[in-house]
Formats: structure tokens, C-alpha cells, sequence
């Protein structure tokens, strides 16, 4: 039986080969931040920024119920204190942005550049 972590970890493998097939870079995987969790640090060349990527993963594709939907508001400030956290740590200066990767069914269903994270 397959379990919700196995599904993520599968999710999260499948997002990471898709980035790098559009010329990201892969600087980190499930990067801890305290107790949160950026599922993948990358950097993409052409908008020259590191993007904090959330993977988001269904074994099945629901109309009603798409990856995408896995986002609430709680989960989006963490994620946005995480990024922070990260770029203060790391006294980084230049450009990034928080995209969403969704997947279902072992492929990727959307990806999603500069949320509107603060909504």
C-alpha cells in the first residue's frame, strides 16, 4: 500500500526531473527550516532568481480536487517565513520567487511562477 509520504516523495522526484529538464538548476532538496520544509531550492537561469519550489502531489487527477488546492493560507505563511528565513540566513541579495509545481498521476499538471503568496 502505498502511503501519502511515498506519493510525496514520488511528487517531489517527478517535479525536481521536470525542473531540471527546463534548465533549473537543483541546489536543495527537503531544505529544513526549523520545522518547516522547502520541498525544492533551485535556481532558474533565465529569470536569473532561486525559487523556493512547493510541490504539491495526487496519485489521481480530480476536477474538484486538484494538487494545487493542498495550499491553504497557513500553509502559505509558512512557506513565506521559511523563503525569508532562508534568504536572511544565507544574506542573500538578489531576485527569487515562490512557484508552485503541482503533479498527478506521476506527471506534472502545472507549475505555477510568482504566487500570490501573500493573498
Amino acid at each position: 500500500m502505498t502511503t501519502n509520504a511515498d506519493t510525496g516523495l514520488k511528487g517531489e522526484e517527478i517535479a525536481a526531473r521536470y525542473l531540471l529538464s527546463i534548465g533549473y538548476d537543483i541546489r536543495g532538496r527537503n531544505v529544513r527550516i526549523g520545522r518547516d520544509e522547502i520541498d525544492i531550492l533551485a535556481h532558474d537561469p533565465v529569470d536569473d532568481v532561486v525559487v523556493f519550489a512547493e510541490v504539491k502531489t495526487r496519485s489521481k487527477l480530480l476536477k474538484d480536487f486538484p494538487p494545487e488546492l493542498g495550499i491553504d493560507r497557513r500553509k502559505k505563511q509558512r512557506l513565506i517565513l521559511a523563503a525569508r528565513t532562508w534568504v536572511n540566513r544565507h544574506h542573500y541579495d538578489r531576485g527569487y520567487r515562490m512557484d508552485l509545481v503541482s503533479i498527478a498521476e506521476g506527471k506534472v499538471t502545472g507549475h505555477l511562477k510568482e504566487l500570490d503568496w501573500e493573498e
